[in-house]
């Protein structure tokens, strides 16, 4: 369950007061053993009494009959009432559990929507959630990211900002940001009153202080990317030196074609497999080489730039033959080199070249190249295994980035002493670009925090 947020400001919620009612099937359309429809809005519960007959008490799940404009029962349902403001939109809400299926959901969803509901726009009751103050922006972004997960660790993630992992981060630092405002303010507006205010040292310290906390956080970026896309891992090596072999070995199951033949695989084929909580994009390519044939030349090309692209490469070779160098893509980020054949023996020319033994056709090393692929990411700086995983997304990047830039315009501000009105603009502008992550930030907070803190009777 979500924690509760405070809204984004009162007059901002009061301007979003939604006055219809919404409707919608809240669970995938097909054919299954359930299904749920919800109804959001203040006539929600009218519409129920139109159309089942009955009026239900908050949070008791009630049998109701369903029926149509001439009496006959569409279906007997499930139904709970959630009164405003404890449900997930905050306001008046009905969640009607009925069979699943095709024709019975679109019957009852229409016999809704007839009696007086207005279909629901794509990301709509999240929204309203929001604008109610029932989840900050970063807590709205990751109910999606929960639905979306394709890992253990992206839904533990998604999880944590749900709970307001990020949302408090970036509010504690806002909270401290309103504080340095509020004293540069109040010496510029209030310069009659009897207020000490920080030295130039002190402030810009204490948003040096800030910067650092939000430099943490931007460090987390490539880790939302790669939990959210997965881990891009391209299979990279010589001709008929097992990469398909190894693809489908990684898999488990035989997904590309393994022939003997130079030139089986001229284009990429990318499958997902979820190994140690992650989720790893394996991409199999087209053997390195060179060629004069024009369409395995493409391949070829296509190969090294999945390479490029990839968050990891696995350079595969011919434990049975000596080494050869091929063309590796530049830079890429992490590299391990695999062995494969070696049930058939390794050459003596190996000795000393890290590498990981594998045989695609016994399965050995299969464990230990998983292990390595996970320590990889698990390890360091690229994924933390903490139970704090926090992961911003590429929006929050981008406001965290003008944050940044604009609290360090403030700080060569004061340090250069320059007019305190100068210093105030750059540190709005922060906490404006502060605020668009959460959508929590407003000219009264720095008012607030002005009279709260300072006591000046005004």
């Amino acid at each position: 369950m979500a924690t509760t947020s405070h809204p984004p400001h009162a007059s901002f919620v009061n301007a979003h007061q939604h006055t219809t009612t919404i409707a919608a099937l809240a669970t995938a359309p097909g054919i299954g053993a359930l299904a749920t429809i919800r109804i959001s809005g203040p006539d929600s519960l009218p519409i129920l009494e139109r159309i089942a007959g009955k009026t239900l008490q908050p949070r008791r799940a009630t049998l109701a009959a369903i029926r149509d404009r001439d009496g006959n029962i569409i279906d007997r349902t499930v139904t709970t009432y959630y009164q405003a403001p404890a449900s997930f939109t905050g306001e008046n809400t009905v969640e009607i559990t009925c069979h699943g299926g095709h024709l019975v959901t679109r019957r009852i969803l229409d016999r809704i929507l007839e009696a007086g509901a207005e279909p629901a726009a794509p990301g709509e009751y999240t929204q309203r959630a929001f604008l109610n103050g029932k989840l900050d922006l970063t807590q709205a972004e990751a109910v999606m990211d929960i639905i979306s997960a394709g890992s253990d660790l992206a839904l533990r993630a998604a999880q944590n900002q749900l709970e307001g992992a990020i949302g408090q981060r970036i509010q504690k630092q806002a909270s401290a940001l309103i504080g340095i405002t509020a004293h540069l303010e109040a010496y510029i507006d209030f310069p009659e009153e009897d207020i000490s205010p920080d030295t130039a040292g002190q402030l810009a310290d204490g948003i040096a202080r800030i910067r650092e906390n939000l430099d943490t956080l931007l460090q987390t970026a490539e880790q939302g990317r790669l939990l959210r896309e997965g881990i891009r891992t391209a299979i990279i090596g010589e001709p008929n030196v097992g990469k398909s072999s190894l693809l489908n070995s990684l898999l488990g199951y035989e997904r590309a074609i393994v022939s003997d033949i130079a030139g089986t695989t001229r284009d990429t084929i990318e499958e997902t497999v979820h190994i140690g909580g992650l989720a790893l994009r394996l991409i199999d390519t087209a053997g390195i080489h060179h060629t004069e044939d024009t369409i395995e030349q493409a391949g070829i090309a296509r190969t090294l730039r999945a390479g490029a692209e990839a968050d990891l490469v696995l350079e595969i070779a011919d434990a049975t033959q000596p080494p050869r160098r091929i063309p590796l893509p530049e830079t890429p980020r992490i590299h391990l080199l695999i062995l494969n054949k070696t049930d058939l023996g390794t050459h003596p020319a190996w000795e000393g070249i890290e590498a990981i033994p594998y045989s695609c056709l016994t399965g050995t090393g299969k464990h230990d190249l998983e292990q390595r692929m996970v320590s990889a990411f698990l390890s360091g700086e690229t994924l933390t295994p903490g139970h704090e995983l926090a992961a911003i997304n590429a929006r929050h990047q981008h406001a965290l980035k003008q944050t940044v830039a604009s609290l360090e315009a403030a700080r060569a501000s004061i340090l250069a002493g320059d007019s305190p009105e100068y210093t105030a603009l750059d540190l709005r502008e922060a906490l404006d670009h502060l605020g668009a992550i959460t959508g929590r930030i407003d000219t009264e907070d720095i008012l607030t925090a002005i009279f709260s803190q300072f006591c000046l009777g005004k």
